[in-house]
């Protein structure tokens, strides 16, 4: 093993000492009112599943509420259009483990949800989603073990929401595609993706 890495829990514990009582306090096992206020407010969150393939982490949002709540314990998440890799559903189909990080643009806290996970494509859990012609191919139905918000600290770090645009000189999606693949042509990609995204979004 590499010079100074950690290989067990106990000496990972004795560099970081005790856990200040509010992050073990603030932990529930089901959406409390103010829990539940604070994801109804967030249009977006980071899924984080588990699967034979390796680990995901998944971008979701929407232009409402990103999930919604039938209950203390359950939420439901919409699976919208996206480029139909599957990942996440792969996932839950095999394993079930999900974690959610919602965030509010303009809060430096962001709110946890752990528990597990199956794809749905009842009637019942489709028909709750749909929207003017629009309707999700699956949902996603999580079972809530665990509900707590997250420490500020990273968000106020990075200075998240201070409205300062840094993505002026990031590579396109095109230009990282043809790095993969020489002969894509990622111009006409960037051309056409806005107006292919706004008629394909949902």
């Amino acid at each position: 093993m590499a010079e100074g890495i950690i290989t067990d829990i106990a000496a990972l514990e004795a560099i970081y000492g005790e856990p200040a009582k509010a992050s073990l306090t603030k932990v529930a096992h089901h959406l409390t009112p103010l829990y539940l206020k604070w994801i109804m407010a967030s249009r977006f969150c980071i899924v984080s599943t588990v699967g034979s393939g390796g680990t995901d982490g998944s971008p979701r949002g929407d232009d409402g509420p990103v999930v919604r709540a039938i209950d203390a314990q359950t939420l439901l998440m919409p699976d919208w259009r996206g480029n139909n890799r599957i990942d996440t559903l792969r996932n839950i189909v095999e394993d079930g483990r999900i974690s959610l990080m919602f965030m509010v643009p303009g809060s430096d806290n962001a709110l946890r949800v752990n528990g597990r996970a199956v794809v749905s494509v009842a009637p019942r859990h489709l028909d709750l989603f749909d929207d003017k012609g629009r309707r999700p191919r699956s949902v996603i139905v999580i079972t809530v073990a665990e509900v707590y918000s997250q420490c500020a600290r990273a968000i106020m770090r990075a200075g998240l929401w201070a409205g300062v645009d840094e993505s002026a000189d990031l590579p396109s999606v095109g230009q990282m595609l043809s790095e993969q693949d020489a002969g894509f042509d990622g111009a006409s990609y960037d051309d056409a993706w806005l107006d292919r995204a706004k008629a394909t979004m949902w």
